[in-house]
């Protein structure tokens, strides 16, 4: 089965929208259009965003995890240790178009969507 890992941050700062207006509000919503593209594929999405862990949704098809530290690079090591210690790292699918966590997801053995590409997605879904 597929499985989707979203680099929520880098998904999110990819459209100005004015996400960073209301950081936790775009989260939620990027998890429930998260949800709703979950569900159209029956495929599980986990999506790991930077900052302080709160109620960002999820929880039906959508795993929602904060970066287990702070800092540059957080929630990007989070997910390239998710890739890492995949038993099947090729049934992952990476949304980020950060460029070196593209790199090594792909070393890793994970496939990469781009944040734009993947918003696409997203709208075809709703």
């Amino acid at each position: 089965m597929a499985e989707w890992i979203v680099d929520g941050n880098n998904v999110m700062g990819s459209r100005p929208d004015g996400w960073w207006r209301d950081r936790r509000g775009a989260q939620r919503r990027l998890v429930e259009r998260l949800e709703a593209f979950a569900s159209a594929r029956d495929e599980p999405v986990t999506v790991i965003f930077d900052g302080r862990p709160h109620d960002a949704g999820g929880g039906r098809r959508v795993a929602v995890a904060f970066a287990r530290r702070s800092g540059a690079d957080a929630a990007d090591d989070d997910v390239a240790a998710l890739v890492a210690r995949h038993p099947d790292p090729a049934s992952l699918t990476v949304v980020t178009s950060d460029a070196a966590l593209a790199s090594r997801v792909r070393v890793a053995g994970g496939e990469v969507v781009g944040a734009g590409a993947f918003l696409r997605l997203l709208d075809d879904a709703e």
